[in-house]
């Protein structure tokens, strides 16, 4: 007789929805307070462009360590570990940064803190896609998207309302503290994934906790697709590479621009023209960017991945270009572009909790999206550091061509090799995904 669900199962399944969005919500936070703070950072520790640069990437140079390795010990040693050790860095590393004395101090706990968020993309949305049902997966996972940009933007406004006090900048980075605490609380207990326990073969553990939380898995399915192979060598054999190829390449084509872009707003749209509305400029930007993202997760399983996914890599690259060429163009004109390529990009976005974790199967899910999520980030750490560069020798017509270009890349990729999960169970899901690859190839 199937046992019924505890008590306990609405207020844990509640816990982990909540301390997954907390935690994708501090990763945003922790990116964007830099970009509300280089000016007054800049002054302060006496930085060069090339030492702005640096430090902009560096918490993006992290990721890329980050998830892959975080990813790979969650494949191999469970998910619970991964998910309350990486949000202890973001603790600690959100207190350092109010005592910084150099540039390089910074530059040092950035990159530890990036490793923190690496290890958080490998695990946070993973596991909630292991205890999320078929019908609503997409819809849960792409509302951690909004999280994301709501964190992001919160720390653009936290920056923006602090620019004026003493050492405002210090109290920017170090507010994320109060999230670290708050969401480190909310990961004690929570319980390990049933699916991460079918794939190492513990199927009465795993079927216990099917039982205790009502959980909708193709248990047959789960233990079949289970990988014998070293989870990361495994993404790069000939069932998985294309799948690895695709993840990797549309989240980087979709946040090279944006994080290139949105961690120096004040300063491109400056170099536009717009002068003291700059700031201002980039809050309205970035709350574009909110408005997108949640449209995209209202739309991710009404209109289904591909739709949501191909037309807007086209628009956007198409705003940026309008831009690059006619960089002069009235004010409205730059205005509207970036209001478009704010809006639809973050739509998009919402596909990065989602796709990722759906075209690998679990025994190397977290393995896969921390990889996809390094490869990402590589674009996104280039693009950072070399945009102030840009800006100063080539200039911002020619740097936003530059992102039109990527976009349009993602774009051609997307076209090929991106399958249509809407509506299927996980472990199906990752089927279509190598179904698809296969007929690509």
């Amino acid at each position: 007789m199937a046992t019924k669900p505890d008590r306990s199962t609405a207020s844990v399944r509640f816990r982990l929805t909540l301390a997954t969005q907390v935690g994708e919500g501090i990763d945003g936070y922790i990116l964007g307070g830099l970009g509300a703070v280089v000016p007054a950072v800049t002054t302060a520790l006496n930085m060069s462009a090339w030492m702005v640069g640096l430090i902009g990437s560096s918490a993006l140079v992290g990721i890329f360590v980050g998830g892959p390795l975080f990813g790979w010990f969650a494949d191999r040693y469970g998910r619970r570990i991964v998910f309350l050790t990486d949000m202890l860095i973001f603790l600690v590393g959100s207190i350092a940064q109010f005592f910084v004395q150099d540039a390089w101090q910074l530059f040092i706990i950035r990159l530890l803190m990036g490793i923190a968020i690496g290890g958080e993309y490998a695990i946070g949305a993973p596991l909630l896609s292991e205890y999320a049902p078929k019908a609503n997966r997409g819809r849960l996972l792409a509302s951690l998207e909004v999280s994301w940009y709501v964190g992001y933007m919160v720390a653009f406004a936290v920056g923006y309302a602090l620019v004026d006090v003493p050492d405002g900048w210090r109290w920017t980075l170090a507010s994320s503290t109060v999230i670290a605490v708050a969401c480190v609380s909310l990961r004690g207990g929570i319980p390990e994934s049933a699916r991460w326990l079918l794939s190492k073969g513990r199927r009465a553990e795993a079927q216990a906790l099917i039982e205790r939380f009502d959980m909708d898995v193709d248990v047959d399915a789960e233990v079949a697709d289970a990988e014998p192979r070293n989870s990361l060598r495994a993404l790069f054999t000939r069932e998985h590479l294309r799948s690895t190829i695709f993840a990797s390449t549309f989240w980087a084509a979709l946040v090279l621009p944006y994080f290139a872009i949105s961690t120096f707003y004040p300063q491109v749209l400056g170099a536009l023209g717009l002068g003291d509305d700059a700031l201002a400029g980039s809050l309205a930007s970035n709350g574009f960017a909110v408005l997108g993202v949640a449209v995209g997760c209202l739309l991710v399983e009404r209109i289904g991945r591909r739709r949501l996914l191909i037309p807007p890599f086209w628009i956007t690259a198409v705003a940026l270009a309008v831009v690059g060429i006619w960089p002069n163009a009235p004010i409205a004109v730059v205005v509207i572009c970036f209001l478009v390529f704010s809006f639809l990009n973050a739509a998009s976005s919402a596909l990065t909790a989602v796709y990722p974790l759906e075209v690998f199967p679990t025994s190397i899910r977290t393995t896969g999206v921390g990889f996809a999520t390094a490869m990402s980030r590589v674009g996104a750490a280039i693009g950072t550091f070399l945009l102030p560069i840009a800006l100063t020798y080539v200039g911002v017509g020619f740097t936003l061509l530059i992102g039109a270009a990527v976009l349009a890349l993602g774009g051609v990729v997307s076209q090929f090799l991106a399958p249509e999960t809407t509506g299927l169970d996980l472990s199906h899901a990752v089927r279509a995904a190598h179904k698809a690859t296969v007929s690509a190839s």
